[in-house]
């Protein structure tokens, strides 16, 4: 198989993924490199893979890198190429979750070039695409103000401090959500379109969510008061299906926010402004390689009509 590692160019100068380059090359796979100086470098290399017909790519960088090779992926029509992933960013929220060696680039190489592609969904925002989580409000706040230095030395704990710095003068967002047929007003302290679970350097925020269901699932903390503090936590304690006055949950296939002042948002690390965005899935558009151990991965259709049959003639056994 030809496959081609996208390689962010902040990262191209790491030893450690210079070894594991040549240590697979000399195991016999064929591995090409090709590495990001400016805006715009995915989407021409994407399309230069099609064109020098790569089976497979790999987005080698954080969640920004990856949003980057998927949005180019759908962006430019090339779905029939695999996608996997090296993580070399400061949180990697969606190769963590996905259970995507994270801490040995010789790892998540051996599985990019091994791995089975798993068709998932990703998610539209507007003309833009993205496969794990769109925070908004705060949450977007803080991932875009978090300096770059801060993050390189705290990791994903410099998403914490930052949030903690910020909080003290945040306000909410006052807006109009448009879902299922409802128009719900609200004002959003954190909100989240979720097709992964984990986004802010580790926290998971959609314990439930599949990337291969068909559905987004939306996770908003509302306005509060002091005095509501204790009600908060204990909405953010119940059980990941739980909506309550403050948490609210929701599974969708698709979602428009409409607020009178510009919400930041955050699509796996890239940032925009908008008073006006819909988010709607897409159902298996992309080939993402995983690991057997991907806990965010359900069963298919088919393998679900299977199980379902299986079950069924085992309780007429019983």
């Amino acid at each position: 198989m030809k496959t081609r590692l996208l390689l962010n160019g902040k990262k191209a100068s790491q030893e450690s993924i210079r070894q594991a380059v040549h240590c697979l090359r000399d195991e016999g796979f064929d591995l090409e490199v090709r590495t990001t100086w400016e805006a715009g470098d995915i989407a021409r290399l994407v399309t230069e893979a099609s064109q020098e017909h790569c089976q497979r790519v790999i987005a080698g960088g954080g969640d920004g890198t990856v949003n980057e090779v998927v949005d180019a992926i759908m962006q430019t029509g090339q779905q029939d190429i695999d996608i996997a992933i090296l993580p070399l960013g400061t949180a990697n929220d969606f190769a963590t979750a996905c259970s995507i060696p994270t801490q040995s680039p010789y790892d998540a190489l051996k599985l990019a070039l091994n791995g089975q592609a798993h068709p998932v969904d990703c998610v539209k925002a507007n003309s833009r695409y993205f496969i794990n989580i769109a925070a908004a409000g705060f949450g977007a706040q803080v991932t875009a103000n978090t300096p770059f230095a801060l993050k390189n030395f705290l990791g994903g704990g410099a998403y914490t401090l930052s949030g903690l710095v910020q909080a003290i003068n945040f306000r909410p967002f006052e807006g109009d959500a448009f879902y299922d047929g409802l128009q719900v007003a609200s004002r959003v302290v954190i909100g989240a379109i979720c097709n992964g679970r984990m986004a802010g350097g580790g926290q998971q925020l959609s314990p439930r969510a599949l990337i291969n269901d068909g559905l987004i699932e939306v996770v908003s903390l509302e306005e509060f008061e002091p005095s509501d503090i204790p009600q908060v936590i204990d909405e953010l304690m119940q059980e990941e299906h739980f909506t309550g006055q403050f948490v609210k949950r929701n599974q969708v296939k698709s979602i428009r926010w409409q607020s009178k002042d510009v919400m930041p948002i955050n699509l796996d690390g890239e940032p925009i402004q908008t008073r006006d965005i819909t988010f709607t899935v897409m159902p298996s558009a992309i080939k993402l390689v995983l690991p057997n151990s991907c806990g965010i991965l359900g069963a298919g259709r088919f393998e679900k009509r299977r199980l379902y049959v299986a079950f069924k003639l085992l309780s007429l056994t019983f």
